[in-house]
């Protein structure tokens, strides 16, 4: 009987083993073949200001993390410069400079972003992010101009902007002109290597000075690295409006090169 037992075991296993067997095997390869989740790129969002500060920072650091969730990117915010180091810059793919202000790194620090940007990694300016280092020409040459002035009394109006190319992911959602509230930054030092992308319509406000050529939103390669800059963003609306929203968005895609 022992012996009997034995054999009806034996077959037993090896029925229950044909019959499931290469199914978990089966199960076991469709698990292993599946492909990981992408890594979200990392990206640092300096705000430190040695000069003026926006009170819409703070909003637009919100916006960026908004944005991150459903983009598969993550923020990181800090106003420490010490964090401009090669150790630390090199787990970011982009640095976005929102609205500083004046010098706000050391010289071991701009040599430390420098290298950074040779290197490959993407720098992208908001609003305020051309009011500062004035005495860094390489960071000039970088954001693509220097906040000269704007206008007075007051400083936010409504004003129009023409859209020059909608093949790029900061502009492909917008209409041939963009009408919008915003504080007008005129330029200086503007670098002739940007590519434009968006022109400020001086006609339609008062306190332009750049006169018919009027870049707003531009971007390009530069040092080794992509740059990309939008004046938008000295309100705190402005981080609530869709299209400003979506401007953003495609100005950092391009900067992780995902267009």
């Amino acid at each position: 009987m022992k012996l009997v037992s034995k054999i009806l075991g034996l077959a037993l296993v090896c029925t229950l083993f044909m019959a499931f067997g290469p199914q978990c095997e089966d199960q076991d390869t469709a698990m292993s073949s599946k492909k990981p989740a992408l890594t979200p790129d990392q990206i640092l969002v300096f705000t430190k200001t040695a000069g003026y500060r926006h009170g819409s920072i703070e909003k637009g650091v919100a916006t960026l993390k908004e944005l991150s969730k459903a983009h598969n990117f993550e923020i990181t915010h800090t106003e420490d410069a010490e964090q401009f180091n090669p150790d630390v810059l090199d787990k970011y793919a982009l640095v976005i400079f929102l609205s500083t202000t004046m010098d706000v790194l050391g010289n071991d620090q701009q040599r430390s972003f420098e290298g950074y940007i040779r290197s490959g990694g993407s720098f992208m300016g908001i609003h305020a992010a051309s009011d500062t280092e004035y005495n860094w020409p390489w960071y000039g040459k970088l954001v693509g101009a220097y906040f000269e002035s704007h206008p007075n009394n007051p400083n936010v109006r409504q004003a129009k902007m023409d859209v020059l190319d909608k093949a790029h992911p900061a502009t492909a959602h917008l209409e041939d002109t963009w009408v919008r509230k915003d504080e007008w930054y005129n330029y200086k030092n503007i670098n002739p290597d940007l590519k434009v992308l968006i022109n400020l319509d001086e006609s339609s406000y008062e306190g332009g000075t750049n006169g018919e050529n009027h870049p707003i939103a531009w971007y390009h390669e530069f040092d080794g690295g992509r740059a990309f800059y939008t004046g938008g963003g000295h309100t705190k609306a402005s981080y609530d409006e869709l299209n400003f929203q979506k401007h953003l968005l495609g100005g950092i895609l391009y900067c992780l090169n995902r267009e």
